[in-house]
């Protein structure tokens, strides 16, 4: 199996952006995320609103042009946003302007310090740049709000970080704080069946792989971690289904490839 690392979740997803900006309630995505009293109080809409919903979507298009414009116009009518400078880091981020992206992340999280969305976000990036240890507390500040909405995203990014940092430990845990939060999330149950499968505990694996079946469809990945599963538990009939499946499904994948090992 290659190496053990487990993607970085940034959002629920852009789609969301737009469900932050509509009616006089905390903002849930992007900015307040249901911050209540502990982060930006209720607030009218801001005129900023209607450009960072456009930004969203030229940046769902892969429009950056159209992306950066009304990021920009969104910070110069509402340069208080919180919201408004976190569209605008994510959208430098995805131009590879780092610098500006982390200072526009830094100003999201001044003018909102308790928004857990841009701090998970924020601790996302470092971890990109292998700010290890900058990440963490980062991600450890959204989870520190009680009513942050979706801990099991910065949960299960820290863990991710953690493993790039060679903290399997530390990523075991936060993999099981973010299923706590949420057992149907599905990164997660692959980051344990990961951990598992590489700690030799093949039955723990086999059944966190059942619980991501159940969520979502297996990918090249988890069927080839499923085949080598059911390999060292000795269940011919199971190793041969996932070995079906990832013929089926992923016939050109590197997966299918090492298949061949095993007969």
């Amino acid at each position: 199996m290659s190496p053990m690392r487990t993607p970085l979740v940034m959002l629920l997803g852009l789609a969301l952006l737009a469900a932050g900006c509509q009616q006089q309630t905390v903002r849930d995505e992007p900015g307040g995320a249901a911050t209540g009293n502990l982060g930006s109080p209720l607030v009218g809409p801001s005129p900023a609103d209607v450009y960072i919903d456009l930004s969203g979507a030229y940046l769902r298009e892969d429009r950056l042009t159209e992306a950066f414009m009304n990021a920009k116009k969104a910070v110069i009518v509402d340069p208080g946003s919180s919201n408004a400078h976190y569209m605008m880091a994510l959208v430098q981020q995805r131009l590879g302007q780092l610098d500006e992206a982390d200072a526009a992340y830094r100003e999201a999280i001044r003018r909102d310090p308790r928004s857990p969305v841009a701090l998970n976000a924020y601790g996302s990036f470092l971890c990109d740049r292998q700010r290890f240890d900058d990440a963490d507390q980062y991600f450890r500040r959204a989870l520190n709000n009680p009513l942050y909405r979706t801990p099991w995203l910065a949960s299960h990014n820290a863990a991710s970080c953690a493993l790039r940092a060679g903290n399997e430990e530390q990523a075991e845990r936060d993999f099981r704080a973010a299923l706590r939060a949420n057992p149907r999330f599905a990164p997660s149950l692959l980051g344990m069946a990961k951990i598992t499968f590489k700690q030799q505990n093949y039955l723990s694996t086999r059944a966190y792989l059942q619980r991501l079946s159940e969520v979502v469809p297996h990918t090249a990945e988890s069927l080839w971690i499923g085949v080598q599963t059911e390999q060292r538990l000795g269940d011919k009939d199971q190793m041969a289904s996932y070995g079906l499946k990832l013929r089926a499904k992923f016939p050109d994948s590197e997966e299918a490839k090492y298949l061949q090992t095993f007969e």
